[in-house]
């Protein structure tokens, strides 16, 4: 019979073994213990001796899974330092609370999340009380991303630290009236606490990744020394089957981020049921992050389970524990101890015998209570292991039990994420199980009590001093009162008011070169965080390699390809530009980071984020409400933008909607240029807003999307006149007139206000032209630099008018008196344009780019949407034909002469 474990001849063809002899001794060695001693012994073996082959530096692959037990046994678990027993009950009374929080609530029917902090208590009390460093720390302190369903706990927390007091907890998820609570951590609506935005589950873990990362960039280039930070980010192991949630893992390992810690709560429940119901998650995720570089620490058991596992002398146990899948460790939960007895135990000779060693309560105290993730020394002895491993970052697997200390009503049921509140007699049951003095008085017409210990108690005492020991409260947000950085050279804005004569620039390149020049400034230029998607050279940013370098924490270890070229691609360790790769979400998550920089650690930088403008909000909106929420500031750059100016890529690069989206985020100011001086004047704006001295009114805490496009056209200069500047920024001015175009119309001709944005104001240019030379019409031009502003304008005025204060909207305003009709037209859908409709007082109509893109030249695309100049024309005259300014048989005519 063929041995199926020995070496074919093909594998020693590639492996040449120098000495066969002492091979088959080590394989006759592995034979002869499972023959006698069983395969699992012989297994048991092999892992243990690849455990000391990787200890030793022997270069092996590694062990991607091991046995389902904790990382750190009970013998080698550091002395915890504190008081424990303080500890239990600072954690008693904040598990009351959040649970009274969310069931005081539900009577107001706004719902809340109880199980998910009872499961994940101590995860976070360990980290507040040993831990977790406040503002006041070296550096910038520790960023905290909290697992979003659990805010109750940490709301709890804060009430119980004097940081929120009753009246905050009963406006819990209710904010309308002011001193409310927001349901997750929400920066925008409670920004002196919350930092990080957690609960679009998978963007916590990808954030966390990048946040740890900038820091280290931060130190690199010398900005500020934040080394001392660690970024600790809490997920649930249901989150973790987001894409984003694992999207950078290996980024973190390859740059060696041991300044990060995932800290995993595995309770083995997503919303619905089971995360893995037949399988386990603990397996598979420590495979995944061992794979991809991490350590792994697994918290799974409690103390408790010592004696089981002194008991199991011939490896029964630990083979029994791996073998059960998750969704039945769920209902040993919930059974009796004989059924456990039967199920788990009696699959096994072995652990039949074990079992007979332990009484019922013992079996229960295992399988019903005694989990890693719920033992103070068991959750400090893992945090400890993350924060001393060095080279790269740590996971921590601790298994919980959800709803835990909420009673057998909550306990591993698959329904405990939509139980929202307690009834009286099961709080009754949790203030027994938690020792905690409430009195049966306290409940007032059956409504439960908050508690507290008093502000002068032990529990306070403990909590404020081992937080001013740490740095200050946690978790915290700053407020810097930041100096305004000083404006930019104005040569830099100023050098593209002349235009561009009869040099071709797309507006993409201009606003490279806009940037080129900022970065140099002395003042500013240092602050500056260029940020690309592997499209440098598509952007044309190849230029700023050589000068700026793209960070790495190795710097250059290589000579590069192109060295003897003058724009060589060059590396280094205080590299400026963040190269990302093929990852428009990891390039969001270093926007983020960078743009909220301001906060998190007092040093403003300003970053910009180039890409191809399909692949922007259609696929990371979601990070961009993120960014929103997170009170981020800095440039979003939609390249090559508009459905008809990228030729030939077709329907899936051919972007005709990225400002309908961005329209939708209240904190994203969307603008459409067409000029380069148009260019200059949105980012110059946009850094006295953001940066500088922002006006009355003005919140600073937005951030710009700019539409620039990669068409090549000689750029005009600015219009001479007034308010020009006002007209760009707020969204609207008139480029010119049919007079001041040198097209001499006739004194009675029919006149119509053409607005165009972006790269359709040449074709609206062009069509004004034709309008007069073919039809004898005089048509005026404006340059629509963002339809979203004059709306959001428009809604404000409309308010303002509710409230009985007199306002009119810019947009009337600036066309206040124009004659004739008004045709809008962009190189978006007609969605795009027609948000201004309604406060147009002219005739209003639109043309625009609407339905899927298409592979051909711009001028065939734009023919087939319908918004090159003849189209334009056609349109034009149609509407002056229905209102009786010209005769009707000429858009019949006009049609036929343009071939449409």
């Amino acid at each position: 019979m063929t041995d199926p474990y020995a070496i074919q001849p093909s594998e020693l063809d590639q492996l040449p073994d120098r000495d066969p002899e002492e091979t088959a001794e080590w394989q006759a060695s592995l034979d002869a213990v499972a023959k006698a001693a069983g395969p699992h012994r012989a297994a048991y073996l092999m892992r243990r001796t690849l455990e000391r082959a990787e200890g030793n530096g022997i270069a092996l692959p590694k062990l991607l899974e091991t046995d389902y037990v904790n990382t750190i046994p009970t013998a080698a678990e550091p002395s915890a330092p504190g008081d424990e027993a303080l500890e239990r009950r600072i954690t008693a009374w904040n598990r009351w609370n959040a649970a009274a929080m969310v069931t005081r609530g539900a009577k107001h029917g706004v719902g809340g999340h109880i199980a998910t902090f009872a499961s994940a208590a101590w995860l976070y009390e360990t980290g507040f009380n040993h831990f977790f460093k406040g503002k006041e720390a070296d550096g910038s302190g520790d960023q905290l991303y909290i697992q979003g369903h659990a805010s109750p706990g940490i709301y709890a927390r804060a009430f119980l630290d004097g940081r929120l007091t009753e009246a905050h907890l009963d406006n819990f998820r209710q904010e309308a009236g002011g001193n409310g609570l927001p349901s997750y951590p929400h920066p925008r609506r409670l920004p002196w606490l919350w930092e990080f935005p957690t609960v679009s589950m998978g963007l916590g873990p990808l954030s966390a990744i990048y946040q740890a990362r900038f820091n280290r960039y931060l130190t690199a280039r010398g900005i500020k020394d934040v080394s001392q930070s660690h970024v600790w980010a809490f997920l649930g192991d249901g989150e973790m089957d987001e894409p984003e949630s694992t999207a950078a893992l290996a980024l973190a390992s390859r740059e060696g981020l041991d300044n990060l810690t995932f800290v995993i709560n595995c309770n083995l429940q997503r919303l619905d049921g089971p995360v893995r119901a037949n399988f386990k998650i603990v397996q598979e995720l420590e495979a995944q992050f061992r794979g991809a570089g991490w350590n792994v620490v697994k918290s799974l058991w409690g103390n408790a389970w010592d004696e089981l596992f002194q008991l199991d002398t011939t490896g029964a146990l630990v083979r029994r524990l791996r073998e059960v899948p998750d969704a039945q460790v769920q209902t040993y939960q919930t059974r009796d101890a004989a059924y456990i007895r039967e199920d788990f135990f009696g699959k096994d000779p072995a652990l039949v015998e074990l079992a007979k060693l332990l009484s019922d309560d013992k079996i229960l105290e295992c399988f019903h209570l005694s989990r890693g993730g719920h033992e103070s020394r068991k959750v400090y002895a893992a945090y400890k292991a993350a924060v001393e491993h060095k080279g790269g970052p740590t996971v921590i697997l601790a298994q919980t039990v959800k709803g835990h200390t909420l009673g057998a009503g909550f306990a591993s049921k698959n329904a405990n994420h939509q139980m929202k509140k307690l009834s009286t007699d099961e709080f009754k049951q949790m203030r027994d199980l938690l020792e905690l003095p409430i009195s049966d008085a306290q409940f007032i017409d059956g409504v439960v009590p908050y508690g507290h210990p008093g502000a002068d108690s032990p529990e306070v005492r403990y909590l404020q001093e081992r937080r001013a020991a740490l740095g200050g409260p946690a978790p915290a947000r700053r407020t810097h009162a930041i100096a305004p950085l000083p404006s930019a050279s104005e040569k830099a804005f100023a050098s593209f008011d002349k235009g561009s004569g009869t040099q071709n620039v797309a507006t993409t390149m201009a606003f490279v070169r806009l940037v080129k020049d900022l970065v140099r400034d002395k003042e500013t230029g240092k602050r500056w965080v260029p940020i690309v998607p592997d499209e440098a050279r598509t952007f044309g940013m190849e230029s700023l390699f050589p000068s700026l370098g793209i960070y790495s924490p190795k710097g250059q270890t290589y000579e590069p390809v192109d060295r003897d070229q003058l724009m060589y691609y060059k590396e280094a360790k205080n590299g400026q530009i963040l190269n990302e790769g093929i990852t428009e979400a990891g390039s969001m998550a270093d926007f983020i980071a960078a743009s909220t920089s301001y906060s998190t650690h007092g040093e403003a930088m300003i970053p910009f984020y180039i890409f191809y403008s399909m692949f922007g909000w259609q696929r990371t909106a979601d990070q961009m409400w993120q960014l929103g929420d997170q009170l981020g500031r800095g440039f979003l750059v939609g390249a090559t933008a508009g459905r008809t100016t990228l030729t030939g890529e077709g329907l899936q690069h051919a972007d005709g909607h990225s400002p309908v989206i961005a329209a939708t985020n209240p904190a994203a100011l969307s603008y459409d240029p067409a000029f380069a001086y148009e260019v200059a004047a949105i980012v110059k704006d946009g850094i006295r807003r953001m940066y500088g001295e922002a006006a009355p009114g003005e919140d600073p805490n937005v951030f710009y999307y700019l539409t620039v496009y990669n068409e090549p056209i000689p750029q005009p200069a600015k219009p001479a006149g007034l308010g020009i500047d006002e007209g760009i920024v707020k969204g609207l001015y008139r480029f010119n007139t049919a007079e001041s175009a040198g097209l001499s119309p006739a004194a009675n001709a029919a006149r119509i206000q053409l607005l165009g944005s972006g790269t359709a104001i040449h074709w609206a240019l062009k069509a004004q032209q034709l309008l007069a030379e073919d039809w004898g019409v005089a048509a005026d031009v404006w340059s629509a630099t963002s339809w979203t502003e004059l709306r959001r304008d428009a809604l404000e005025a409309d308010a303002a008018l509710l409230r009985g204060e007199e306002r009119v909207p810019y947009v009337r305003q600036a066309l206040h008196g124009a004659e004739g009709p008004v045709l809008a037209v962009s190189d978006y859908m007609r969605q795009v344009p027609d948000q201004i409709a309604q406060w147009v007082e002219q005739d209003y109509s639109s043309l625009g780019a609407d339905g899927f893109g298409l592979s051909d030249t711009r001028d065939a695309a734009r023919r087939y949407f319908g918004v090159d100049a003849e189209s334009i024309v056609v349109a034009a005259l149609a509407q002056l034909a229905r209102r009786g300014e010209v005769k009707a048989t000429a858009v019949k005519e006009a049609r036929e002469r343009y071939g449409l």
